[in-house]
């Protein structure tokens, strides 16, 4: 993968609707623009926009970014990838079923490469740190997030990790209450909105437990609980398509912290896969 910073255009489109007016025009304008953007001083592109210079700062750190010259970095970076913005395809309903198979697929690739735009590498170094020690793994999420949060507690479960999935906010509150600063939770949501989970993360964050999120890129209720942010992007064109491409991100995210750890601690769980591995394969039948 090329060390080329990008995912300025990605991260734009995932905050749009949350910017202040201001913070959206100069937005707009880059979205509309790209290409004379990255030509641009910041005293001209103020100009252009019709905003303060400082207006554009503060939106270059609300991307996370250190100012405006990395934001025209990611920016040109964007510009120079072969799946441009804006390629997400339309789900027709009423489409053959290759053109769905086309359209599905492909928003989910897209959605995978908008992420590895939004998704930090220091955040995740942090998240396998925490993760490779901790006493008790709680991760919580409803909906389809809860699906998110049952794949994690499968595959930790194979490395001897203590881990425990809730999909019930009762559930959650009660094993929150019980958790201590040893202890690491997962909240997911997408949205970053969820009321299940912020109240279930505020109440593990009170007993001293670390908190990793996985959401959208952008600032959340949920993420502002994090110690650790972890992000997925998929600004689809579809609202049907949503939850599936964002799904697949997420899934990869946890794929990417699974492996992490595992590559850390080979000397120790690669015994322990090989052993579900050879248990899991004594139930299947031959192939003769």
């Amino acid at each position: 993968m090329s060390h080329m910073l990008n995912g300025g255009l990605v991260s734009l489109q995932a905050i749009l609707d949350q910017l202040k007016p201001s913070e959206r025009k100069v937005a707009d304008y880059i979205l509309a623009h790209p290409e004379d953007v990255v030509k641009l001083s910041v005293q001209k592109l103020a100009e252009f926009s019709g905003v303060s210079e400082a207006t554009i700062i503060r939106l270059a750190r609300s991307l996370n970014m250190k100012g405006y010259q990395e934001l025209k970095l990611r920016v040109a970076g964007d510009l120079t990838k072969q799946t441009a913005m804006g390629s997400y395809q339309e789900i027709m309903m009423e489409g053959s079923v290759e053109s769905i198979m086309q359209a599905v697929s492909w928003n989910n690739i897209q959605s995978i490469q908008d992420t590895l735009s939004v998704l930090s590498n220091e955040e995740v170094k942090k998240a396998v740190d925490v993760l490779s020690v901790a006493r008790k793994i709680d991760v919580y999420g409803v909906g389809a997030s809860a699906v998110i949060a049952d794949d994690i507690r499968q595959k930790f479960s194979r490395i001897n990790l203590w881990c425990e999935a809730y999909s019930d906010f009762h559930a959650q509150l009660t094993s929150a209450v019980t958790l201590t600063e040893k202890d690491v939770v997962i909240g997911i949501s997408y949205s970053g909105q969820t009321e299940d989970i912020i109240q279930s993360l505020t109440e593990a964050k009170q007993q001293g437990a670390t908190i990793i999120t996985l959401t959208k890129f952008g600032p959340s209720p949920v993420a502002e609980l994090a110690n650790i942010r972890l992000f997925t992007s998929s600004v689809e064109k579809s609202i049907r398509s949503g939850a599936m491409a964002s799904r697949i991100a997420q899934l990869n995210v946890i794929d990417i912290l699974f492996i992490t750890m595992i590559s850390r601690m080979q000397e120790q769980v690669i015994p322990l896969l090989e052993k579900s591995r050879l248990a899991v394969s004594r139930t299947k039948r031959s192939s003769t």
